[in-house]
């Protein structure tokens, strides 16, 4: 072997211990330099179909508040007994509660009762199960009426002031309360109880037109059905009670004078 070929060799033993063990080119390349700018390719135009595809939907316009309260109140005038007035509110679109609740929330208990609580909106249970105050309020409401020998199967009749349940139980706007309230009224006047027991500050100021409660609580009132006046009271929310127990000595006043009046007739 000569010695550039022996050179060679060692040089080559050399590279491939320093790590270089490929031979990329014969000629030399200055790998510094600037890289040349790919060629650009043509952009395909979008079809018009995918276009409109990816376009937003238009959605119908949701019913003015005034025209939808309007609405309500014919419907509700229409209803001319309590069956007529659930399949009016199920055919009723002007409250956007109804896209957003799972069942419409009518009435429980007995329609021919003396007294007739009514509560301020559904419930996550109430509007799974599709009837008012079925929860831990609708216990606890139970257990309050047992108290004083009541039952809702006889002795009551139930209802909420909005038939839908507001999205996360919030508290129901000015104007849902006064698209749903001809419902409401159009019940408490086909059911015509002696007394009519109002259940929350949301009831209270919707029927009554009472607000603040604490203030309003436990003392008669009246409300005209359409075909009389009648006794009313307003009382405080089972689901106020539960966060606050030491408030339930207040329900339990009203809940007495709520017997004694019943007694009475």
């Amino acid at each position: 072997m000569s010695l550039d070929a022996v050179s060679a060799a060692e040089l080559i033993a050399w590279y491939a211990e320093m790590g270089v063990t490929e031979a990329l080119d014969e000629t030399p390349h200055d790998h510094f330099a600037a890289a040349p700018e790919p060629a650009r390719q043509p952009v395909a135009r979008p079809q018009v179909a995918a276009q409109q595809a990816r376009r937003p939907v238009a959605v119908a316009a949701a019913t003015p508040p005034d025209e939808a309260a309007l609405s309500a109140r014919a419907l509700a005038r229409e209803a001319t007994t309590l069956d007529a007035l659930k399949t009016a509110l199920a055919s009723f679109e002007g409250c956007p509660l109804k896209a957003t609740a799972k069942n419409l929330v009518f009435a429980d208990g007995n329609p021919a009762a003396k007294v007739m609580f009514v509560g301020e909106a559904p419930g996550a249970d109430e509007d799974r199960i599709g009837l008012p105050f079925v929860g831990r309020s609708g216990q606890l409401l139970d257990r309050m009426l047992a108290a004083i020998g009541l039952n809702r199967q006889e002795h009551v009749y139930i209802a909420n002031l909005l038939p839908w349940r507001p999205p996360g139980n919030r508290t129901p706007t000015p104007q849902e309360v006064a698209i749903c309230l001809p419902f409401i009224q159009r019940q408490i006047e086909l059911v015509d109880p002696d007394i009519l027991v109002c259940i929350g500050g949301p009831s209270a100021q919707g029927l009554l037109g009472v607000s603040g409660i604490l203030a309003s609580r436990g003392r008669w009132m009246e409300y005209d059905t359409g075909r009389r006046m009648i006794r009313a009271i307003a009382t405080l929310h089972p689901a106020y009670l539960l966060r606050q127990p030491l408030q339930k000595r207040l329900a339990w006043r009203d809940l007495r004078v709520l017997k004694a009046a019943l007694d009475a007739l």
